[in-house]
């Protein structure tokens, strides 16, 4: 097993974003990371020794006690309290809900378990708020029914409604990038210092956990970005074989798990709209067959009608009763999901399908039977002219590793998780770096250093400072055109409307390790 130095290991757990408790089979701690300190309120010293079930409420001790003793027979990586609504207790005294996720650490004659811990209290008041914005919007389209003559009137409600939505949707997926960001960079820094095959199954576990996290984020990014206006079609003629095929990747195995046949039919027809956003539509109307179909298959295939190529996702599934067809494309809305209760999915593909169809001048048909399956089809103006190249035939491989020669990084980042993640994950990779967390703190440093090779920097710093003013200001200092990677996860005008720099790369949170390795690579080797 590879070991790594214990000041490292202790650096990586202490810049965790979660508390970190280690503890035995007898559930005596021992170890904690600062985090612990912050969220619990006792210094890391004071809980060494102590039974876990001192930071848990006095209702849940004695019920805990046989949770441990069971966890210790079956040993593995899990949530804890799957379900199940669990509390921290602070030193104080003060009560706040948690979420546990354990994971075994191997010691030879003993067996360790680790405690990720963390405080759930703002994502807890968005799950509420969400619930009330949901049960008024039901409230909203019952009385709608029942008093048509005053439609007009629920139609400018409704407005409003959908305008304080998209304000709260922004305003949750910029709180919630930061810490799934810090993770994303975590875990890459980690596959790098320990590649021991145990260490690497626990990292691909939380990997997994990242991207069920980020694809609800990108969900809500999508929306916000269709919303504002951010996404601007690049239409181009297109052959639909090249997004068949890397629909068949995607999906090929999630079916044959579920025993669905997934049928792609073989097409050479073209077409003309922007092929990325086409295949975003697909993408979502395809995760949803899968979803929503117990057993039989799931097909895509290509209907050639004159001037006209019909797009059709097939499905053997659930069905959709007629009743509910107009409230399909409604964000967080389920066919035959009840509010509150256990959900798969978000509810929000066909929302983004809707909005991406409105901007691409698309027809999206459907026709659906309860206990039969249903059909969507997508009507895309076919092609007048073949190009010369399929687009997306071409799969992108991972970028090549090249030698950083220990070029100097300068980062900027007024977020201190992200940015000790982010200067971790370069340091493992061999970049020097210099952390700053403002604009100031950057022009002392560049000075001080004699200069860097590249600036990585997030868009929105504290003060009301930018990224840009950052890279604008270094550039002037250094009289060079110093190259820079601008990571934001901001839906506005000001990013969409950037001109173009080659010296210049724009990321959007979150962002992966690797992801961001390559740019660095891309722009230094370039």
């Amino acid at each position: 097993m590879l070991r790594i130095a214990p000041e490292l290991a202790r650096s990586v757990l202490d810049a965790a974003p979660d508390a970190m408790i280690i503890i035995d089979s007898e559930g005596v701690i021992l170890y904690v990371n600062r985090q612990v300190s912050a969220l619990f309120g006792y210094q890391q010293d004071e809980l060494i020794g102590q039974k876990i079930e001192q930071l848990m409420p006095e209702r849940f001790r004695s019920r805990h006690i046989g949770h441990r003793e069971g966890y210790v027979r079956n040993i593995r990586v899990r949530p804890m309290g799957q379900g199940l609504d669990l509390f921290g207790l602070r030193r104080d005294g003060s009560e706040f809900p948690v979420e546990i996720s354990l994971s075994p650490i191997d010691e030879g004659k003993r067996v360790l378990t680790a405690a990720a811990i963390r405080d759930v209290t703002d994502r807890k008041r968005v799950e509420a708020e969400l619930i009330v914005a949901r049960e008024s919007a039901e409230h909203a389209r019952a009385a709608a029914d029942l008093q048509r003559e005053i439609a007009d009137e629920a139609r400018e409600a409704a407005d409003r409604a959908n305008l304080s939505k998209s304000r709260f949707l922004a305003t949750a997926s910029h709180d919630l990038r930061q810490p799934l960001q810090t993770l994303a960079l975590l875990n890459g820094a980690l596959r790098r210092i320990d590649t021991d095959p145990d260490s690497a199954e626990a990292l691909t576990h939380q990997e997994q956990a990242i991207g069920a996290m980020s694809r609800l984020l990108n969900a809500l990014l999508d929306i916000s970005k269709l919303e504002s206006g951010a996404i601007k079609p690049e239409p181009t003629d297109f052959v639909v074989a090249g997004i068949f095929e890397e629909l068949r990747r995607e999906f090929a195995n999630l079916a044959a798990k579920k025993g669905l046949s997934f049928e792609v039919q073989h097409s050479q027809d073209c077409v003309h709209s922007d092929p990325s956003l086409v295949e975003q539509i697909l993408r979502n109307l395809v995760a949803n067959a899968v979803k929503y179909t117990r057993q039989g298959w799931v097909r895509i295939r290509c209907l050639q009608e004159n001037s006209l190529v019909r797009l059709e996702v097939a499905d053997t599934g659930i069905g959709i009763p007629a009743d509910q067809l107009p409230f399909i494309y409604d964000e967080f809305y389920q066919v035959g999901v009840p509010t509150n209760s256990s959900r798969e999915g978000y509810g929000l593909g066909l929302s983004i399908v809707q909005r991406l169809v409105k901007l691409l001048n698309l027809t999206l048909d459907v026709r659906s039977e309860v206990g039969k399956g249903s059909a969507f089809s997508l009507v895309i103006p076919a092609s007048r002219q073949r190009p010369s190249a399929s687009v997306g035939q071409v799969r992108q491989e991972p970028a090549r590793r090249e030698p950083v020669a220990k070029s100097r990084v300068l980062l900027v980042e007024d977020d201190v998780a992200v940015r000790d993640a982010t200067r971790l994950l370069l340091k493992v990779e061999g970049y020097q770096v210099f952390p700053v967390a403002s604009l100031a703190e950057a022009l002392e440093k560049v000075r001080e250093v004699e200069g860097v090779d590249l600036i990585v920097t997030d868009y929105h710093l504290g003060d009301g400072e930018t990224g840009i003013q950052v890279i604008k200001a270094l550039r002037e200092a250094l009289g060079t055109t110093l190259k820079a990677v601008l990571i934001t996860g901001d839906t506005s005008t000001a990013i969409k409307d950037l001109p173009s720099d080659p010296s210049l790369r724009v990321a959007s949170k979150p962002i992966k390790a690797e992801e961001l390795l390559g740019m660095l690579r891309a722009l230094l080797t370039g």
